[in-house]
């Protein structure tokens, strides 16, 4: 399935952004920089083709160029980006690449990444600290660009930004991340709650519609993924105390809809099929019996329907409001390999064996194609970078247990940098950003550290030796 999408995009689509899987041609959609190539460069390593892995490393470090005059997506181009450009660099080892003498805290792939996530500070010139969605490569935020911007793109930013203010030792991408975390905490309503949309200079919330799906999910996800990676207790804090507001405003027979983030009202009694991610988050916080019933929810409507769609209202079963396309997404699949991690019940291959079989519906001579429509199963001539990436990569992992990637931490190599310092890299401590790009926190060690702010916590501080998969279920399962 990877190969098929991989192998034609390389074929018919390099160096456009996209493959078209139907007409067999390229296409930019997110930046002009061979979007899918970066963003499947860290699948390639785990489904252990180190060859080509090395092919796209020593082609990217050759001609990768991100001074264009193009506008671009702060929230894409920093998860597909620069988190798969970081992914890439931390995985490098494991490829048998010569490794620059500094590394992990210098390299080729991190230079990229650096010079990337510099291009987007410009974004975060605000008078609130909330960063513009959109930024100029080349010439920072464009004239006249709105500034209403959304939750999940103020709050997506810590995974990544943490990671290069900790492998160069350069406090000013971590800064921006935590301010922007920081600004949207101060800004929730007075029962818990966050809104979709948020406008960068004033503060002031443009779209009140709370939810856990689009414009808002990957913030959540964050504060849980951003506190384990960069041993900040306050994020885990925050998160812990989104999650009762969500639980009793939201969440109606294990299902999670769309309400007024000021007074709780219900305004939209729909599932989005980016919510599904939701389970996955909540088995990482130690809560698996509600991850169980949630994802039973979700998985019911893929076998309704063959498919989710981007939008489904759940008191008519039918997708809603004629969003009823599915673009190959990942979410429900994330989630089946998280439960299936934590709990090894057989129902969750299962459930990735029949989506498996779903997803090869959409295969065409070149690809795989969006699904325009789920209720006829025609189809969209798009493969978004995604697929690559996240999609065929969790279910991979869901099958492939003893990839590197699932080590429960009884295993990991010692690694002395030239600055004297050694980590433990391999030991299973990989914090998935929300693009599913592996970042091992393991490597930290050899680099620097940065004291975040921390409050009191239940929390402990979790250390690299004890950061596995594993390990971060049995401590928030004492912590929530």
């Amino acid at each position: 399935m990877f190969y098929h999408g991989y192998d034609n995009y390389l074929r018919h689509a390099y160096p456009y952004d996209e493959l078209k899987p139907q007409s067999c041609k390229g296409m930019d959609t997110w930046g002009s920089f061979s979007l899918t190539l970066i963003d499947s460069l860290d699948t390639l390593l785990i489904m252990g083709n180190k060859t080509e892995f090395a092919r796209v490393v020593k082609l990217l470090t050759d001609t990768a160029n991100f001074d264009i005059d193009i506008n671009v997506s702060v929230f894409e181009t920093n998860i597909r980006i620069v988190g798969g450009l970081l992914s890439a660099h931390l995985l490098a080892h494991k490829a048998g690449l010569e490794l620059e003498d500094n590394w992990p805290c210098d390299g080729p792939l991190l230079r990229l990444a650096v010079d990337v996530a510099d291009r987007l500070l410009p974004a975060f010139n605000t008078r609130t600290n909330l960063p513009f969605g959109t930024v100029n490569l080349r010439h920072g935020v464009p004239h006249g660009e709105t500034t209403v911007t959304n939750a999940a793109t103020c709050g997506t930013l810590i995974v990544e930004f943490g990671t290069l203010s900790v492998l160069t030792g350069v406090s000013k991408y971590m800064d921006v991340a935590m301010k922007s975390i920081s600004a949207l905490w101060e800004r929730r309503s007075s029962i818990g709650l966050v809104g979709n949309h948020i406008d960068s200079n004033s503060g002031s919330w443009t779209g009140r519609e709370a939810g856990i799906g689009g414009g808002i999910d990957s913030y959540f996800e964050y504060l849980v993924k951003g506190s384990l990676l960069v041993d900040d207790p306050e994020l885990m804090d925050m998160f812990k105390e989104y999650n009762k507001s969500i639980y009793k405003y939201l969440n109606y027979a294990d299902w999670y809809i769309w309400a007024d983030m000021m007074r709780g009202n219900v305004v939209l009694p729909i599932f989005q099929s980016l919510e599904a991610f939701w389970p996955g988050l909540q088995v990482l916080v130690g809560n698996t019996t509600q991850a169980a019933k949630t994802f039973r929810n979700y998985y019911s409507v893929w076998k309704r329907l063959g498919f989710i769609p981007e939008s489904y209202a759940i008191t008519d079963n039918i997708p809603y409001n004629g969003r009823n396309e599915y673009p190959l997404r990942p979410e429900l699949i994330e989630s089946a390999w998280y439960l299936y991690v934590a709990t090894k019940d057989p129902i969750y291959l299962e459930a990735g064996m029949e989506i498996t079989k779903s997803i090869n519906r959409t295969r065409t001579k070149c690809g795989y194609a969006t699904v325009k429509n789920v209720m006829t199963h025609e189809f969209e001539d798009r493969m978004e970078s995604f697929f690559l990436a996240e999609t065929t990569k969790y279910l991979y992992l869901l099958f492939d247990t003893e990839n590197f990637i699932n080590n429960d931490g009884k295993s990991g190599v010692s690694y002395k940098s030239k600055n004297g310092k050694t980590c433990i890299l391999n030991s299973g401590s990989y914090i998935f950003n929300t693009e599913a790009h592996p970042i091992d926190k393991g490597a930290f060690d050899c680099c620097h550290s940065f004291e975040t702010k921390k409050k009191s916590s239940k929390m402990p501080v979790l250390q690299c030796e004890a950061n596995t998969f594993s390990s971060r279920l049995a401590t928030a399962n004492a912590m929530i």
